[in-house]
């Protein structure tokens, strides 16, 4: 089943762990990966922005291993779930794939959810990642 599999990364080690699980993802089936990071509506200086040399990495690494891909940095002024819920709906994805991390339900309440909001507006499956524990 070969199709788009989008994935929303940030240079976190949860965007990352994201990351290495979509490549593994269209490595089964020959899928094209489709990468997406944004600024936090419109903030492009923020530490969820990748730096140029990021994006580059990530393209070498792709290309290095024969992955068809697409690096899309959204510079629109929507929220980083929007970006990714356009994206797979623009590209017909049959898969999001998406870093999560461990927050309090106050901090879901008073600061949103990207991964809420992804989980609940995909128009595909949606695949949730969490980062390994360190130590």
């Amino acid at each position: 089943m070969s199709g788009v599999v989008v994935i929303g990364y940030i240079p976190t080690p949860e965007g990352i762990a994201a990351f290495e699980r979509a490549k593994d993802e269209v490595v089964i089936d020959g899928s094209t990966l489709v990468v997406v990071n944004t600024g936090q509506s419109g903030n492009f200086a923020g530490s969820t922005f990748a730096s140029p040399a990021d994006i580059d990495a990530i393209d070498v690494e792709l290309t290095g291993a024969g992955i068809a891909h697409e690096v899309i940095q959204s510079t629109d002024e929507v929220s980083p779930a929007e970006a990714i819920l356009r994206v797979a709906q623009e590209k017909d994805a049959r898969l999001i794939v998406i870093g999560v991390r461990r927050r309090t339900p106050v901090g879901k309440l008073f600061l949103g959810s990207t991964s809420q909001q992804v989980l609940l507006d995909a128009p595909c499956a949606v695949l949730a990642v969490k980062a390994a524990k360190s130590g």
